[in-house]
């Protein structure tokens, strides 16, 4: 799956602070994951069953970081695994939201996470290139 050109639709960014595009089940399948927002067509059993996204249901809210509770045990516990795992930070993806809105995020995240050499898209997950299936370090 190649990056979009045009603008990423505002629905793939979770309520958690993840970027859904980048995520290795939209990159890579026959049935791409809709992103957190969207249906549940494509999505893994672990998304499906997220407890953040009933959190976030229940409370009215789109986002976490919308929440009075926020940063909770949940998003905290996430967060520590992004950042560990995939050297990402959660947390800051929402912050920048919060700040600056979700459409000047997508665009950066689109410039970090094309593949410069086909324009593929790079997962967070394992930094593999959907396209041509090079591993890129950024």
């Amino acid at each position: 799956m190649k990056m979009p050109s045009g603008n990423i639709d505002k629905a793939m960014f979770a309520p958690c602070g993840m970027n859904c595009m980048v995520c290795y089940k939209h990159c890579y399948h026959k049935k791409p994951c809709a992103g957190c927002l969207n249906s549940h067509r494509g999505k893994p059993e672990h998304c499906r069953k997220c407890k953040i996204k009933d959190c976030i249901k229940e409370k009215q809210a789109t986002y976490c970081f919308e929440c009075l509770e926020y940063p909770c045990k949940q998003i905290k516990n996430l967060e520590n695994s992004y950042n560990q795992r995939y050297q990402a930070s959660l947390m800051k993806n929402s912050a920048f939201v919060r700040e600056h809105g979700i459409e000047p995020f997508m665009e950066i995240q689109k410039e970090k996470y094309t593949c410069p050499k086909c324009g593929g898209i790079i997962s967070i997950h394992d930094r593999e290139c959907s396209e041509c299936q090079e591993k890129i370090d950024r």
